[in-house]
């Protein structure tokens, strides 16, 4: 629950509208200021205070405990300019979650109100990922680390486990093994670490410690088993193994004891989602301690090495089977899961770049595209990002890399213009990617919507857009193409109109097009849309020079119904110019 706390009439103006927007999620006090702030204080997970800092400051002093109960704080200043974190800057209260604190609510808070977000805590204000906001359990010296980061003192990066995490500063040191209580240093004194591990190390004053969920637990055990017994050999097996708690994502099980309540109760207990699979599944997988037991009670030779075993489709067995009394426990380390984000960066102008663009921009370690598209994003990019850059003409070996690099465990964004999807890159990705790594896709504002909406509304009706490159395509295909459009009379935006080497192509498309449409058809040529060099010309099908068009440019061609008005291209939604 969001607090609002307003005591002018501009300030309940402004709290009125954000409760307006999230009215599942907010709760407007409007007592006087000490006694609705102590009272939100007390209900809220989070408090925005149409107040002055200062204000607030001295009204939520006196309640301060600790900054992982503590609401997070947002103010708002009278004129809804800004929104500032004023507390609580990653979490916000006892029922946040890494990352959804102040920092994140001034910019939600911003969104609604047009105002501009000011965030406060220092690894946010220099585009550095806090340590205590990647979603992870993190143990150890946050501050020094954070403060080394911030002061551009050595920090090594050891990561034992691969996870797909942003760009984490410092020197990496890819899987380097750290030893328990072993120091990491360099030639001239102890250097700080973070160190991205699932086992049990032992921390120092220099060290932080991330947690990734990478370990399995499998459980078999008999009737009536109890959620104690099932927790201390849980414990037990970690621990000699030398593994972190910290680090189990989740239990399974076989089908047969989905509603086992011990087991259900001991994977409740440690706050791990109960995964169950067929006995059939199960018995498929290969164990180094199969049992005639369980095969006779469930069907498969192995539940508890085989259930760890399946999770995410295999990985490796670290902790064979322990048994108990009525319990069997096994650990497996999950195959790493990278993640690939098909990001569309928009036709150029930084305002078209979406937000979501620029969130998966940051949260990639490493980043793969054309060099040009790559300079115009790399001042986004997290410090330590690993940029992949090459030339044109390199489609399918940038697909590769990405994808490769996906299937190492880390987190990768692979760019392009307009929308990934859109003659650029998802395609090629997705042909040589499988089912072992996460795909996201990210849309983006493509050439032809940038032009059209330059031009005024050309394609305002049905339309199709062709690419007039035989580089990938039979120019006997491109041609079919083109007159299936022209003699179904659709708006057709043409792609890669013209070059040096490619000069017949779009004469030949505009004379299929001129076989059904008559001379004053409109036409838009848009050049480096919404970039500096932007230009804009509007003529018809007649009088189109082609030597205007070259390969930054995009050509709308209008309907039979398109007409010119006010010196805009429009084509009707409906099909009232259609009669005579």
């Amino acid at each position: 629950m969001i607090g609002l706390v307003s005591v002018t009439a501009a300030g309940a103006r402004a709290a009125a509208r954000v409760a307006a927007a999230w009215p599942d999620q907010t709760r407007h006090y409007e007592a006087p200021a000490a006694e609705a702030v102590r009272r939100a204080w007390v209900d809220c997970d989070q408090l925005v205070c149409f107040l002055a800092t200062g204000a607030t400051v001295r009204l939520v002093a006196p309640l301060l405990a600790d900054k992982h109960t503590d609401p997070a704080v947002v103010c708002v200043d009278e004129a809804g300019r800004h929104a500032v974190a004023l507390l609580g800057g990653h979490h916000g209260g006892p029922g946040g979650e890494s990352g959804d604190g102040a920092n994140r609510l001034a910019e939600r808070v911003a969104a609604v109100l047009g105002a501009d977000p000011v965030v406060t805590t220092a690894t946010d204000a220099t585009g550095l990922p806090g340590l205590d906001t990647l979603d992870l359990p993190v143990e150890g010296a946050v501050a020094a680390v954070s403060r080394a980061v911030l002061d551009g003192d050595p920090v090594q990066v050891h990561a034992e486990v691969a996870w797909p995490l942003p760009a984490l500063p410092g020197t990496p040191s890819d899987r380097t093994a750290v030893q328990p209580g072993a120091e990491s240093g360099t030639e001239s004194g102890r250097a700080h670490r973070i160190v991205v591990t699932d086992r049990a190390l032992g921390g120092d004053d220099r060290t932080v410690l991330l947690r990734p969920p990478s370990l399995v637990v499998g459980v078999g055990a008999s009737r009536g088993v109890g959620a104690d017994e099932i927790d201390r050999l849980v414990g037990e097996s970690l621990a000699e193994a030398g593994l972190s708690p910290l680090s189990v994502g989740a239990m399974a099980t076989v089908d047969a004891k989905a509603d086992e309540p011990g087991i259900v109760a001991a994977a409740a207990r440690l706050g791990l989602p109960l995964t169950t699979y067929p006995a059939s599944r199960l018995a498929e997988i290969e164990v180094p301690n199969p049992s005639s037991a369980p095969l006779a009670a469930v069907g498969s030779p192995s539940v508890a090495e085989a259930a760890a075993l399946a999770a995410d489709g295999g990985g490796t067995l670290v902790v064979p089977k322990r048994k108990s009394a009525m319990a069997t426990v096994a650990v497996a380390r999950r195959r790493p899961r990278g993640r690939l984000a098909l990001v569309g960066l928009g036709p150029g102008a930084r305002d078209l770049l979406t937000p979501r663009a620029v969130a998966e921009l940051r949260a990639a370690s490493v980043v793969i595209g054309l060099d040009q598209y790559l300079d115009q994003v790399c001042d986004l990019l997290r410090p330590g990002t690993q940029v992949h850059a090459s030339g044109l003409g390199d489609e399918e070996a940038r697909a590769h890399e990405a994808v490769a690099q996906a299937r190492t465990g880390r987190a990768v964004a692979l760019v392009g213009s307009g929308d990934a999807g859109v003659y650029a890159m998802a395609s090629p990705a997705l042909e040589v990617a499988g089912d072992d790594i996460d795909i996201v896709g990210v849309a983006g504002v493509t050439a032809n919507l940038a032009a059209a909406a330059l031009l005024g509304a050309p394609l305002g009706h049905d339309h199709a857009v062709v690419s007039l490159s035989d580089l990938h395509t039979p120019w006997e295909a491109i041609e079919a193409r083109v007159g299936a459009a022209a003699a179904g009379d659709f708006v057709v935006t043409f792609y890669n109109p013209r070059s040096h080497g490619r000069r017949r192509q779009l004469p030949r498309a505009l004379d299929l097009l001129r076989a059904h449409r008559p001379p004053e058809t409109p036409v838009g040529v848009v050049r480096d849309a919404t970039r500096e060099e932007e230009s804009v010309v509007l003529t018809t099908l007649a009088d189109l020079d082609v030597d205007l068009v070259d390969m930054r440019s995009v050509v709308i061609v209008g309907s039979t119904n398109t007409r010119t008005v006010a010196g805009r291209m429009v084509t009707p939604r409906g099909y009232r110019w259609l009669q005579p």
